[in-house]
């Protein structure tokens, strides 16, 4: 279980705009050093922290990763991102930036309907 304050909903759309806005494209400082889905954004509890002092235990997204990739060094990227069970890992192993962004954003844009529905049921139930 998300061991972090963030509102998760807020954070997927977040996501969505840095994603949009170029967030995983070549930086123009290191243009040699590959950007990683969710790891190089503000999604990540350790974005800019060379410690890593969080476990990726305490991020919102281990609610997603099946539970036999939740101790994986990246257990995000183990997430499956659509119905034939593609993650990051094998998009990234692709090395096709437009595939997995497309990926990414389609998984998205689902979690943030299914988020917004619940949410929407709850408030008429509750």
């Amino acid at each position: 279980m998300a061991n972090d304050d963030r509102d998760i909903l807020e954070l997927l759309k977040d996501e969505i705009d840095f994603i949009e806005k170029g967030g995983y494209g070549r930086s123009v400082r290191t243009p040699w050093k590959p950007k990683s889905a969710f790891q190089d954004s503000l999604t990540c509890v350790n974005y800019a922290d060379p410690d890593h002092s969080h476990s990726c235990g305490d991020c919102h997204l281990i609610d997603f990763v099946p539970q036999e990739h939740q101790q994986d060094e990246i257990p995000c990227h183990a997430i499956p991102l659509n119905w034939e069970g593609a993650t990051i890992q094998d998009l990234e192993l692709e090395a096709n930036e437009a595939k997995l962004e497309r990926g990414v954003k389609n998984w998205l844009r689902s979690r943030i309907i299914k988020i917004e529905v619940e949410r929407m049921i709850a408030g008429q139930t509750g």
